[in-house]
């Protein structure tokens, strides 16, 4: 009778334990390089729309003063620094760092822009075009 009940309450086999483990390492090698693609788009994605606001608001300034303003953003450490006379328009986000050049010949700026968690890759808007290129770093790890 006691043998009965010793072998009734047993556990699990290695063998069991051993694919548990082996199901567990498959998701794992799945899931953890699509957190880093989630991540890195998201980065992308705040980078990006920093530059459009950017780019509104040199626009902005352009139609109220004639002139392009140099410096809307080169410090992203704070984000009221960020911040261009034009009410309601902030320039960069934490992270983001943003840089504007002015071409004077062609009345045209240049905007680069990167984010401290993805420093290799880089954004640039052209005023000209009014598109947004970007050079991203090769591999996913990048981005952390």
């Amino acid at each position: 009778m006691n043998r009965l009940r010793l072998r009734a309450e047993g556990g699990f086999t290695l063998i069991e334990l051993l694919v548990v483990i082996a199901i567990i390492g498959i998701l794992a090698a799945i899931a953890i390089p699509q957190f880093a693609a989630y991540r890195r788009r998201g980065f992308a994605a705040q980078v990006v729309s920093d530059l459009r606001n950017i780019a509104t608001a040199e626009e902005s300034v352009m139609a109220q003063t004639q002139t392009y303003l140099a410096t809307v953003c080169n410090s992203a450490a704070a984000v009221v620094a960020c911040t261009v006379p034009i009410t309601g328009v902030t320039a960069a986000s934490l992270g983001v760092t943003a840089t504007v050049a002015l071409v004077a010949a062609t009345n045209t700026f240049t905007i680069t822009g990167s984010h401290a968690q993805c420093a290799a890759d880089a954004w640039t808007y052209t005023s000209a075009t009014g598109q947004i290129t970007t050079v991203p770093a090769v591999g996913l790890g990048l981005c952390i």
